[in-house]
């Protein structure tokens, strides 16, 4: 890499990611890497920067940030053969951890940087929305609904009240599935389409989704007791929900969800409220990766 974009988010990792990101940009410019940087004060005018950097022909895109950067950076790069470059300043890191990037090493995140080793990917994609990690609904996005709209605790206790209140008032939810080859009407308590492997800071929902067979990962959950929700949450660290008698898996290149009430969210980000068609769209994306990822 010669020259390179860094894009950065003041906010992320609670203030971790400018610390990352200087870190990163020393360790770039001491390899002879010529870095420029932007950041937008918004999530509007980050991607329009980004978008920018890309159009004017950088060596890569750099997300010095969380999956919520990257996400935006996936919107500007998707398709273009620019790869993208990743700096972990997040609480989750669900695409270092994906891409074998260091998550408490920018030094080190910048090394891989320089090296330049690129994959092609493939990308999820939501109309012109594209993702590179999970799409969640269900429970675990009506948590999210709730912890944005909580004004109290803040920090990462906001989402345990948030979960606490949803487990509370946990109910079935009407699903219908549309696969490439079957559709699948029940009642789930979360699906979850993966086109990478975790979310949530390492959480193995899709443990067996691989980001270039042009295939979604899908997991269903099904409905059931509180106990057993709260019971499966430990094993999804592992990936092994998926051996459990309440879970079911599959694979398909579409995927429409339905489900009254529920809004989807893809690499942490809102999406849209269900129905919504997601596809695989194969070699969409670039990366810089720390080791093969196949």
């Amino acid at each position: 890499m010669r020259s390179v974009t860094v894009l950065t988010n003041p906010a992320a990792g609670n203030g971790h990611a400018p610390e990352a990101a200087a870190a990163a940009i020393a360790r770039l410019r001491e390899l002879g890497v010529q870095v420029s940087e932007i950041e937008g004060e918004s999530a509007a005018e980050a991607l329009e920067l980004a978008r920018k950097a890309v159009a004017d022909g950088t060596d890569a895109l750099v997300a010095a940030g969380g999956d919520g950067l990257i996400s935006i950076a996936w919107q500007a790069l998707a398709q273009s053969g620019i790869p993208l470059g990743i700096i972990p300043g997040g609480t989750g890191n669900d695409h270092a951890r994906l891409f074998h990037i260091p998550v408490d090493d920018p030094a080190a995140a910048a090394d891989v940087i320089a090296r330049g080793t690129t994959e092609t990917i493939d990308l999820g994609k939501i109309g012109d929305r594209w993702f590179g990690t999970v799409l969640s609904s269900g429970f675990d996005s009506l948590v999210t609904d709730r912890a944005n709209r909580l004004r109290w605790p803040r920090g990462p206790m906001r989402y345990n009240v948030a979960m606490l209140v949803e487990l509370a008032q946990l109910r079935p939810i009407p699903y219908r599935i549309v696969l490439d080859d079957q559709t699948i009407e029940l009642d789930a308590a979360m699906v979850t389409v993966g086109n990478g492997t975790s979310y949530g800071g390492g959480m193995l929902i899709t443990p067996n989704a691989e980001v270039t067979d042009g295939l979604l990962d899908v997991t269903v959950v099904a409905a059931g007791s509180r106990l057993r929700l709260v019971r499966l949450f430990p094993t999804v660290y592992k990936g092994t929900h998926v051996d459990l008698d309440e879970v079911q898996t599959f694979r398909s290149r579409r995927v429409r969800l339905e489900a009254a009430g529920i809004t989807a969210y893809a690499d942490g980000e809102r999406v849209a409220p269900l129905p919504i068609d997601i596809e695989a769209v194969p070699g969409a994306g670039s990366v810089i990766v720390g080791a093969p990822i196949r």
